[in-house]
């Protein structure tokens, strides 16, 4: 049977540290009654790139990727679902609701956030991080996960950060301006 929560607590906090993915949901809103585009849930990994920052609020590191649907919904509607799976012997699913918005480089919240993701296996090229996306979480619940299958992480997949250390910060910028300007929905994301 599913719980809601007032707060993370000590207890999910734990719970979040010891996963090694996570899932991100969110949708744009195409229509005056919210329908339309399409429903993104994107995996992410690498230890150390999800931070609980308070008892509603939580953020993630986003590396540079093919698409950037994430940012592009927040900016639209900030809706977003961050959903943890436990793959160990005790099963549960962990969901959090809220209200995400992208924090970029260089914008005044940066530092302070960028502190809390020190070792994110992304080796030597800092300009991998693309963007940290904060949620300020209104609904906190589990639920069972009886079907989630039991897994064993036997390593990060390096291929990112190596791909990342071979381009320089130019270069990183330059295909984030061809493969991230906008959704699939041709929505703003990290266009200028």
């Amino acid at each position: 049977m599913g719980k809601l929560y007032a707060e993370l607590d000590e207890r999910l906090t734990k719970f979040i540290a010891r996963q090694s993915v996570f899932f991100v949901a969110t949708a744009p809103c195409l229509s005056a009654d919210g329908d339309g585009g399409h429903v993104n849930v994107s995996p992410k990994g690498y230890r150390d790139t999800f931070a609980v920052l308070g008892p509603r609020q939580v953020a993630y590191l986003d590396l540079t990727g093919s698409g950037a649907e994430t940012i592009a919904h927040l900016r639209q509607n900030g809706r977003i679902t961050v959903m943890f799976c436990s793959f160990e012997r005790q099963p549960k699913i962990l969901r959090l609701y809220g209200r995400g918005r992208v924090v970029l480089p260089g914008e005044p919240e940066w530092q302070g956030l960028a502190g809390r993701f020190p070792g994110t296996g992304l080796g030597g090229n800092p300009a991998s991080r693309r963007a940290i996306i904060v949620a300020d979480l209104d609904r906190i619940s589990d639920s069972c996960g009886y079907a989630v299958p039991m897994m064993t992480l036997t390593q990060e997949r390096d291929v990112l950060a190596r791909s990342d250390e071979r381009k320089s910060a130019d270069e990183l910028e330059a295909y984030r301006a061809e493969k991230n300007a906008v959704s699939i929905d041709g929505l703003p994301a990290l266009s200028p």
